[in-house]
């Protein structure tokens, strides 16, 4: 209950905001849409508003595009049936037909089925007024879409990198909390019955299926936050992050991977003959401590990320401090592993060790500050990266000294827009 009620707290405002844009924008379209066409109720201009205003301010321009489009071109089908053939259940058929694989050859994508949508509209006025209903139905269509992009670009959407940040904190929160939970099972194993083990891996083994399979939802929400830069004079002035958030999610993606490998390795040495012997629960002990190191390092690295990410957030040096502390955890536990391959085990039991020390090399890579900040130079553009906008080959300026306790707080500069020309 709490969470949600924090998540109201976050996202309320945000939400009324965007309500009444939409609101706005669609009420606009109508009333400008009964100036052309007086004592009628033409509702395709709000819809068209309001299904242009959702989209960001990059591709507004070719979904408003792309409905005109649509429009024209169902109307103008429709308007050459009407004038041959009468409303059947054949010619509707055919018109159909014909309407989608226009839409189809035109690329419309989303709007394709608006083509056969308006042309169904158009041929049920009939012969007689199919010009009228045609002529209102594109004016409709050009006034909602004209409506809608000024309504985006005067009242643009805010950038969605915070958000961006809070679902990437959610996956680094998600494989951190299956670490944790195999880490508290598998340390009741070695005080209990380590023959638990095959059912408990398999579990933990699907759940860390789920979290990659979900990996595409946090990109869909990076790729809107880096779209929604673009055109948006709410992004003037604001510090790019998206570098940042796009390091992030490859590094947590990564070790998503890598912690599905050691759940799949632990599935498979779960079915050996080692589980009965005495060293079983010193095993099961070094896995579960191993895994208790790695949450605390996806947790960390996740964290950081989105406060770096989100500008009414400041960058702490605890947040840096505690990704340090967690990456010398993880070299506690390489050197743990390595220690135990050097006595003589059973083959199940080395690979499953091997398996685990790959892991922890892997996320020591991943969630290196040092690697963090290498990922972000490539990935911000070069012509921000400049030390002067009109000379990009020039290389980027040297950072300055730290200043204070908080400078190591800076991990990248946050680069701002250059200026226009």
């Amino acid at each position: 209950m709490s969470r949600e009620v924090a998540r109201v707290r976050r996202d309320g405002r945000a939400s009324v905001l965007w309500s009444l844009r939409i609101t706005i924008a669609a009420t606009s379209a109508y009333l400008a849409a009964t100036a052309f066409f007086p004592g009628t109720q033409p509702l395709l201009a709000p819809l068209t508003a309001m299904l242009v205003v959702q989209v960001t301010p990059l591709s507004l321009l070719a979904s408003g595009l792309d409905r005109v489009i649509a429009v024209v071109a169902g109307v103008a089908v429709a308007v050459g049936f009407a004038a041959i053939v009468p409303l059947q259940w054949w010619s509707l058929g055919v018109l159909i037909l014909i309407s989608i694989t226009i839409g189809q050859f035109l690329r419309l994508r989303s709007n394709l089925v608006e083509v056969a949508i308006s042309a169904m509209l158009v041929l049920g006025v009939g012969a007689i007024g199919a010009g009228a209903a045609a002529w209102q139905r594109i004016t409709e269509t050009l006034v909602g879409a004209a409506v809608g992009i000024i309504a985006t670009l005067v009242f643009p959407p805010k950038v969605g990198s915070s958000d961006a940040g809070r679902a990437i904190e959610g996956l680094a929160d998600a494989v951190s909390e299956l670490l944790v939970r195999a880490a508290e099972e598998l340390e009741a194993m070695a005080e209990g019955e380590p023959q638990n083990l095959p059912g408990s891996a398999r579990e933990w083994l699907d759940d860390a299926r789920r979290i990659t399979h979900d990996i595409p939802v946090v990109g869909a929400a990076l790729l809107r936050a880096e779209e929604g830069r673009r055109l948006n004079v709410r992004a003037v002035n604001t510090p790019h992050v998206e570098a940042g958030l796009r390091q992030g999610l490859e590094a947590l993606e990564h070790s998503a991977v890598a912690i599905r490998g050691l759940m799949r390795s632990v599935a498979d040495a779960a079915d050996g003959d080692w589980l009965g012997e005495d060293s079983a629960r010193d095993v099961l002990r070094d896995l579960a401590l191993t895994c208790r190191e790695l949450a605390a390092g996806t947790d960390a690295f996740g964290e950081l990320v989105r406060h770096e990410g989100d500008a009414q957030v400041s960058l702490s040096g605890a947040d840096i401090a505690r990704l340090r502390e967690a990456q010398n955890g993880l070299l506690r536990a390489r050197a743990r592993i390595e220690a135990a391959l050097s006595e003589p085990r059973a083959a199940d039991v080395v690979e499953l060790y091997a398996a685990t020390r790959a892991t922890v090399r892997r996320l020591q890579h991943e969630l290196a500050l040092e690697e963090r900040v290498r990922r972000q130079l490539r990935l911000v553009p070069q012509r921000r990266r400049a030390a002067h906008p009109g000379d990009p080959r020039r290389p980027p300026a040297a950072p300055p000294p730290p200043l204070g306790p908080d400078a190591e707080t800076q991990v990248l500069p946050r680069f701002p827009d250059p200026p226009p020309g």
